[in-house]
């Protein structure tokens, strides 16, 4: 089953200082709480299409994701998740920023494409939901500052 998860919110920021938050592939550390460590594979620069970044959880968990797509004129972000934990395969997710005009703030979508079983599909996308969730809140919190 083809799944499709998509979250949004507002960013009180500017759509440039969001995207040099997100725009940075390696800079999870920087604003996702549960993020301790990240690195590009092989040395590469972290804005270079195809680059695989590592990254470690709190929860002891190691992640490893390529690079697909960046635009810096659409503020677009895509990636794939290599070797997804099971049920999820082929895993996609896309972060997209628009600029709010009235009070010069942000309008954010992540989203994320994945195959499941069926019966998999209501927890899956409720992490999912959360996951996001957690990192639009940790955005607003350091622009708050």
């Amino acid at each position: 089953m083809l799944v499709n998860v998509t979250t949004s919110s507002v960013i009180n920021a500017s759509v440039e200082q969001v995207w040099a938050k997100i725009r940075d592939f390696n800079g999870l550390p920087n604003w996702y709480p549960s993020v301790i460590d990240s690195h590009i594979e092989n040395g590469e620069p972290s804005d270079k299409i195809s680059c695989i970044r590592s990254f470690n959880r709190e929860d002891g968990l190691n992640l490893r994701e390529q690079l697909l797509g960046l635009d810096d004129q659409k503020y677009v972000c895509t990636y794939f998740l290599l070797e997804p934990n099971k049920p999820m395969e082929d895993y996609i997710c896309t972060i997209r920023l628009l600029p709010i005009t009235d009070g010069d703030r942000t309008y954010i979508e992540w989203f994320a494409n994945f195959k499941c079983l069926p019966e998999e599909e209501p927890e899956l996308r409720q992490n999912l939901e959360q996951v996001f969730q957690v990192g639009f809140d940790a955005l607003n919190k350091i622009f708050s500052r």
